[in-house]
């Protein structure tokens, strides 16, 4: 069998693997959400905790809560990390206490979702650490995207209320009914595919040649799971998933970028049910669905067609440097396309090493905001306001007022979705124009020239978009990186999660809308057509120029 086929048959299996799951895993996230019983185990966090998961919200009452929730969590891991020679290391390796730039980026970085690394992991965190702070972190961040999500949904389903439902109940059900249960059977199936899950100490062995080497235990198993599935990325090895302990054979990969696909191209039929319209489900998972394989197909064409890699990668007939041999490109590009257009950054090979156009690829997919499928929750949030923005575009041309779902699109829902689209370029052009014009900012670039700018560019628009992943010729680990980064994760993560439940309490505070005849129907491939049409056009003309002097100048040249 080629490599060609063997790759497009991967593609095929996991798109028949995650089209089984949309329906069920839809329906029993939708189950979740709109239910009032809650399971016992729950009733006695409620008890533990004195939350009334009666209670309903207002947008401001539910940001409030979730955004002092994730302030606790930063707090809480950065004391950890800190802390972490004093805390109880009864079992694996000892470790130092973390530094501070270093204890703040991590703290950030894993409660917003990033899950961004610049230490190896093996030699930087104790087992203590990784599972009571990290893991945890894993499940709540995952979880504070996806109720966000959830709440807007609300503003499209209830009127004449200024109410989203209750943070802390949907954060419990989240966790208890959803990550929790999933992440135990794909952490079995990991553990007995050969993903290495114990707490043994580091055993140090020689080598033939006489030397001696650290051989790594640890729980991944356990974390590798719900690293995939929350759409965290960050590894336990600095390795990642191109680690044969997280990432043993080709079937271990391909179960990891199901998983991390999985809940994220499940919600928009979720979605559907909630607003009892299935069709408005199918449409939104069409468009993911399109970016994606477009995606996949890019990445694949460029790290196999390598007009633009080069003479050595043509002669050696791939473009395989930085690329785990256990997996080829066919897989690699499988999973960088998947991780950068979710926001997980888990990586099986060095997206510095992609080519040009390939790296440009990933690049463009975490500029789309990640909503093809986006990050758990987040990319159900993001695609939600992209449709609201198509709806008014749409609206404009015929001159009347937009309607979605039932609600109209006014000025007030607009300025919302526009401050939602404008936060992200905002946030990343300036921390890479204050890195590029900066003494202190381009005294950690390696790579001068057009491959060095998209290094910079990928750095802050992965932390801007809570991926994680990241080019790797670039000094992260210093200060200005570490403390800018940590900057631009909180505001990448919350603004535009402000600006997202502020648009859904105006929406909830509407009466619905009935269709008329100038409604335009967004349940059709035309308004499929539409959304992708308006995603590409208004990041296109956002990013060009950094793009064009970037990696399609690298290419080029």
């Amino acid at each position: 069998m080629s490599d060609t086929l063997a790759g497009w048959l991967q593609v095929g299996l996991l798109v028949a693997a995650l089209a089984a799951c949309y329906i069920p895993l839809g329906n029993y996230i939708a189950k979740i959400f709109t239910t009032d019983k809650h399971w016992k185990i729950e009733r006695g966090i409620f008890r533990l905790t004195g939350i009334d998961p009666s209670v309903d919200q207002t947008w401001g009452s539910y940001l409030r809560s979730m955004l002092s929730f994730s302030a606790v969590s930063v707090l809480f891991l950065y004391g950890m990390q800190r802390l972490q020679h004093y805390l109880l290391q009864f079992v694996g390796p000892h470790m130092a206490n973390v530094a501070p730039p270093t204890a703040w980026n991590t703290a950030v970085s894993f409660t917003t979702n990033t899950n961004w690394q610049n230490y190896a992991g093996e030699n930087t965190l104790t087992y203590i650490v990784q599972m009571s702070g990290l893991a945890v972190q894993n499940f709540l961040s995952a979880a504070v995207g996806l109720v966000v999500a959830i709440a807007m949904i609300r503003g499209f389903v209830r009127s004449r209320t200024g109410t989203l439902g209750n943070f802390w109940a949907d954060l419990t059900h989240a966790t208890v009914r959803l990550l929790i249960p999933l992440s135990i059977v794909g952490g079995l199936v990991l553990a007995a595919s050969g993903v290495i899950d114990n707490f043994s100490a580091y055993h140090t062995v020689t080598t033939l040649s006489g030397a001696h080497q650290s051989i790594v235990g640890g729980p991944f198993a356990s974390q590798e799971v719900i690293k995939e599935l929350g759409n965290n990325g960050g590894g336990p090895f600095n390795a990642n998933s191109a680690h044969p302990f997280e990432d043993p054979n080709p079937f271990t990969t391909l179960f990891e970028i199901f998983l991390l696909l999985l809940i994220p191209f499940a919600t928009p039929r979720a979605f559907g049910k909630m607003v009892k319209d299935d069709r408005q489900g199918y449409a939104l998972v069409a468009v993911m669905g399109i970016i994606w394989l477009v995606a996949v197909g890019g990445i694949t064409f460029f790290e196999t067609h390598l007009g633009s890699a080069g003479t050595a990668a043509q002669l050696a007939h791939g473009a395989m440097e930085g690329k785990e041999v256990r997996f080829g490109q066919h897989a690699c590009s499988l999973f960088a396309a998947s991780t950068t257009v979710t926001s997980t950054g888990a990586v099986n090979c060095f997206h510095d090493s992609l080519t040009p156009f390939g790296g440009a690829i990933a690049l463009m997919d975490m500029a789309l905001g990640e909503i093809a499928p986006g990050g758990i929750g987040a990319g159900m949030y993001g695609i939600l306001i992209l449709a609201i923005v198509t709806v008014f575009v749409a609206g404009l041309m015929v001159g009347r007022t937009p309607e979605y779902i039932g609600k109209k699109i006014r000025p007030t829902e607009m300025k919302y979705a526009a401050l939602y689209f404008l936060t992200l370029p905002v946030i990343i052009l300036t921390a890479a124009g204050l890195s590029i014009g900066t003494h202190i900012g381009q005294s950690a670039i390696f790579n001068p020239g057009p491959h060095g700018l998209t290094e910079i560019m990928y750095a802050f628009a992965s932390e801007a978009n809570n991926n994680g992943s990241a080019f790797a010729g670039l000094g992260t680990a210093a200060p200005w990186y570490q403390t800018l980064g940590g900057i631009v994760m909180l505001l990448g993560r919350f603004a535009p999660e402000i600006f997202a439940l502020g648009l859904a309490g105006s929406l909830a505070r509407q009466s619905p809308v009935p269709a008329s005849a100038g409604t335009l129907d967004t349940r059709t491939p035309l308004f499929v057509g539409m959304v992708v049409g308006v995603i590409l056009i208004l990041v296109g003309l956002t990013y060009f120029p950094a793009l064009a002097l970037g990696p399609f100048a690298e290419g080029l040249h």
